[in-house]
């Protein structure tokens, strides 16, 4: 049994980020689990891993890096304590795609109108 506190709880939404992952090599699989315990773990998250994207209306990104390969995962929350996981895309710019940051909110607004 893990005595680890866990301050939140990750859940996926259907399979937006499941398809995602299952891409992914399992270094970067490895590297996304680890982020994953740390975010639910961690009392104040560090920006370097989570971070709250401005003017989005609760979007946030969990950041994975991976060598030189950054990842993004998107994400909300709901009741305060449970992340939902949205989508992940790698990112290959300075500027998130915008189309990401849509699909995100797309995703977001279906978890809710779905949980009603």
């Amino acid at each position: 049994m893990d005595k680890r506190k866990k301050h939140r709880t990750i859940i996926f939404f259907k399979n937006y980020f499941e398809d995602f992952f299952l891409e992914q090599k399992q270094k970067v699989k490895d590297k996304i689990i680890w982020t994953f315990d740390l975010i639910e773990e961690l009392q104040r998250v560090p920006e370097t891993y989570l971070k709250h994207l401005e003017g989005t209306d609760g979007l946030y990104e969990i950041r994975v890096q991976l060598g030189s390969d950054i990842f993004r995962i998107f994400c909300f929350f709901d009741r305060g304590q449970l992340v939902v996981l949205a989508n992940g895309f790698q990112k290959k710019t300075q500027l998130t795609p915008k189309k990401e940051i849509e699909k995100a909110l797309k995703i977001k607004k279906e978890y809710e109108i779905e949980k009603k």
